[in-house]
């Protein structure tokens, strides 16, 4: 009697660079609903010590909000981590920058973040073989389709290793 064959493994993993399309957008799903746990978490882990951020009272009484905005660092790092899953797990090999940063309306304790990525540049890297240069414009936006950060990142990704 012969042993039963193995299945066939898929690991997940982000796209080797290239797979990466430039000019199509790529919508991370699912999206992440802030909490406020996690605002006053980051905030006081990374020493920020903004009253919008930590004090309700004081927050609540300063226009044009009225209550306490998401710290604008979360809002970036969890605008960059919906997109690893699909784009850059186990590939990418370092990030080179960050750049064109902005945050035109703000979040708030019980929205839904929402990220989709185009990529706007890619090309082989000349001094690290078996490696490419890609540039990302990251989009977050809120359940109500309201841009809330966007940025440009520019990162170092693995092509795809030969096969045997």
């Amino acid at each position: 009697m012969s042993a039963p064959a193995q299945p066939r493994r898929i690991v997940q993993r982000g796209l080797w660079f290239e797979e990466l399309e430039t000019d199509v957008v790529y919508e991370h799903r699912p999206g992440r609903t802030i909490t406020e746990a996690d605002n006053v978490l980051f905030t006081t882990l990374t020493m920020n010590t903004q009253a919008l951020h930590l004090d309700a009272a004081f927050s609540e009484q300063l226009p044009p909000f009225h209550q306490r905005l998401v710290n604008s660092m979360f809002t970036l790092s969890t605008l960059v981590g919906l997109s690893v899953a699909q784009l850059t797990q186990g590939t990418i090999v370092a990030n080179l920058g960050f750049s064109d940063i902005a945050f035109p309306k703000p979040l708030f304790h019980g929205d839904t973040m929402y990220a989709e990525t185009v990529i706007i540049d890619k090309r082989e890297s000349k001094s690290r073989q078996g490696e490419g240069i890609a540039t990302f414009a990251h989009t977050a936006r809120n359940q109500h389709g309201d841009i809330v950060a966007t940025a440009v990142r520019k990162t170092l990704v693995r092509k795809e290793p030969s096969r045997p």
